[in-house]
């Protein structure tokens, strides 16, 4: 079924390269008109001449998710020009450091933190007024296994993927009576930056690209999602859900 995002607006962080790149224009050949948040404004501007060229819309928020203000100001922007938010997706993040967890900074710690969790928070808090407006809200965070596997020498990445997991299947519940549907996405290992830099000796070339991955994630926005409070996770070149134990 084909997904029919017209008139609809989308959020999407980390937007500017990777698996949010793409997700972005997933989400405005659907027909939704995308804001697309991240720091590095000429990847920002490749997106918006793809999304143009293929006849969508998108509006550009150069903005470091290590603002929490800027974040705030975000939720105050999208209400005065929209009203309303439809679709997010939380997917900026950072890697940290694959390293004994006695052996990490305490500023590499506390980066990871602030951008894969506290930022996530309070992109939650400035916006979910918004998505309570929509007629069917759908919020998409992203997660990674390693808040399962807890991995050897990944702890930072690992505890911050766990965290953001937990908040979400909390917003779940806190929202399940409501038209707003709240999950996570686990993409799996995927041809991106962040995965080179974790496995530098993988072969790039045996992973799914993010384009693909950004297909299976994009359903999740649609308005006929019915579940809710769940991890997506990409298996055998689908998206199988489940719940986690109460």
């Amino acid at each position: 079924m084909t997904l029919d995002l017209t008139g609809r607006v989308a959020v999407v962080t980390g937007a500017s390269r990777g698996i949010g790149y793409f997700i972005a224009r997933e989400l405005a050949a659907a027909g939704a008109h995308v804001i697309a948040v991240a720091r590095t404004v000429g990847g920002l501007e490749e997106l918006d001449d793809q999304i143009k060229a293929a006849g969508g819309q998108a509006t550009l928020v150069p903005l470091d998710l290590a603002d929490m203000v800027g974040i705030d100001r975000l939720g105050g922007a999208i209400h005065e020009r929209w009203g309303k938010l439809d679709v997010l997706v939380a997917n900026a993040g950072v890697l940290g450091v694959i390293s004994p967890i006695g052996h990490v900074e305490a500023k590499t710690f506390e980066k990871v933190m602030t951008i894969n969790v506290t930022s996530t928070w309070r992109l939650i808090r400035s916006v979910d007024p918004l998505l309570r407006l929509s007629d069917a809200g759908r919020a998409i965070i992203l997660s990674s296994n390693a808040a399962h596997s807890a991995r050897a020498f990944w702890a930072p990445y690992a505890a911050s993927k766990a965290a953001v997991e937990a908040m979400m299947r909390s917003w779940a519940h806190e929202t399940q009576s409501l038209p707003l549907r709240v999950n996570a996405a686990d993409p799996g290992a995927t041809r991106t930056a962040m995965r080179a830099q974790a496995v530098p000796g993988e072969d790039p070339e045996t992973l799914p690209p993010p384009s693909e991955i950004a297909k299976r994630i994009v359903p999740l926005a649609s308005p006929d999602l019915t579940e809710t409070g769940l991890i997506f996770q990409a298996k055998h070149n689908r998206f199988v859900a489940y719940r986690q134990p109460e």
